[in-house]
């Protein structure tokens, strides 16, 4: 717990430049230097972080422009992926609502909002006190976003510089860091099954339909890890 709530913003922005900067650093040097092997400038590269800022959806829309595909099927494709940061903002938001701030304050912090920053504020949570969560959260993510397009350019002009095979790979650190926080605590009974069903299910379902399996295998499993919590947990309600 911090003194303030602007000592909690400078605490987020101090939590988040170290290990989850650095992860997502890694991940947005790797784009930069996918999208200048697909010859596209650097505006581009930046504008697409800065308007974007989630990765999977970045990667998606580049990849299928490339290859020519029509505009409405590359809004879908990226729509459909980052989805997923919905139920980030749904259950993060109402946890740092205080008195005293407008709503168009709180739709400028859901859009510091992605994987990284979500975990780690819903991390620090517990420990902060109700008026301070919302500067954490500010401070948490808005590091990450002014440093994300900072770390594309640099990937952009290292280009050539470092073998492709690497830079694919840092595209895929932050997703893997964001798994392992995940696996930290799994005291939680639905994270559990979420990640054993999405382990079972995704093979299967790749086997069938592969160009919809991820979203079928987070819709149908999450939904079934949420069922299954959830009438546990009303089974042990006296």
């Amino acid at each position: 717990m911090y003194a303030t709530a602007r000592a909690a913003f400078w605490g987020g922005v101090f939590e988040a430049a170290h290990v989850p900067m650095l992860i997502m650093g890694a991940s947005f040097i790797g784009f930069g230097s996918m999208i200048k092997n697909m010859d596209w400038s650097l505006g581009d590269a930046i504008y697409s972080t800065l308007s974007t800022w989630a990765l999977p959806g970045q990667i998606a829309m580049a990849e299928m422009a490339a290859e020519g595909a029509p505009l409405m099927a590359i809004v879908l494709a990226v729509f459909f992926i980052n989805a997923r940061l919905l139920p980030m903002v749904a259950s993060l938001l109402p946890q740092v609502r205080r008195e005293g701030i407008p709503a168009w304050g709180y739709y400028l912090g859901a859009m510091l909002i992605a994987a990284t920053s979500w975990v780690g504020t819903m991390r620090r949570l517990p420990d902060l006190a109700p008026d301070q969560r919302f500067s954490f959260m500010v401070g948490y993510g808005l590091l990450l976003y002014t440093g994300s397009p900072l770390f594309t350019a640099a990937g952009y002009l290292l280009a050539g510089h470092v073998p492709e095979a690497v830079a694919l790979g840092l595209v895929y650190l932050n997703p893997l860091y964001f798994m392992v926080l995940f696996l930290v605590d799994l005291r939680s009974r639905t994270k559990v099954m979420a990640l054993i069903f999405g382990t079972v299910l995704g093979p299967l379902t790749y086997l069938f339909f592969p160009d919809w399996s991820l979203i079928t295998t987070g819709l149908i499993g999450g939904t079934v890890a949420w069922l299954v919590g959830r009438r546990s947990t009303i089974g042990e309600t006296p």
